[in-house]
């Protein structure tokens, strides 16, 4: 896995040993990030359930000024901070060994301009965390809540938590669903 554009451009980042992470491919990322890429800019990015924090990583090489990077694995840790030693972004970032939905209730201190989220595939973390997203301070109407899963998910509860499905896209066996507070 390597990062694909920016300050870290090309440099090679190391994953997590084991079957806990699932690295996004570098075709995936490109693809998400062509579509972050004119939100990227000066924003606050959050990266929960990071894994080895390469798409938290990728965002500060294209222009964050700062990412959170949450989990709680020790090893997946160790390789997250690794992997910001490496790429000199260290200092624009937050790495929180944490569970997530404790996360959520209070350690994110900046309003979040994306926050990208890929749990474990079909145990609906994914609805744990919209719902504790729903009211929290950090995130604004502006917010772009990212979520990739398992093709299979279905989205259809998110208004009934405040939220609308702006754009999704699927790939063969996952897709990425873009997610905001609906404002109406």
């Amino acid at each position: 896995m390597r990062v694909i554009a920016g300050t870290a451009r090309r440099l090679l980042l190391k994953t997590p040993e084991g079957l806990d992470t699932r690295p996004t491919t570098d075709r995936i990322k490109e693809t998400l990030f062509n579509i972050l890429m004119p939100a990227l800019p000066g924003a606050v990015f959050v990266d929960l359930f990071s894994g080895s924090g390469g798409i938290g990583i990728e965002a500060l090489s294209r222009g964050a000024q700062k990412a959170y990077f949450v989990e709680n694995n020790q090893k997946a840790i160790a390789c997250i901070t690794e992997n910001l030693e490496h790429t000199h972004l260290t200092d624009k970032s937050v790495v929180l060994k944490q569970d997530v939905f404790s996360v959520l209730r209070g350690s994110i201190k900046d309003t979040a301009d994306i926050i990208f989220l890929d749990p474990p595939y079909n145990q609906e973390y994914d609805r744990r965390v919209l719902e504790l997203l729903q009211d929290a301070s950090f995130v604004s109407g502006d917010t772009l809540i990212i979520v990739e899963a398992s093709i299979e998910t279905s989205f259809d509860y998110v208004q009934t938590l405040g939220f609308v499905v702006e754009r999704e896209k699927t790939y063969s066996k996952s897709k990425h669903v873009f997610i905001r507070k609906d404002e109406l």
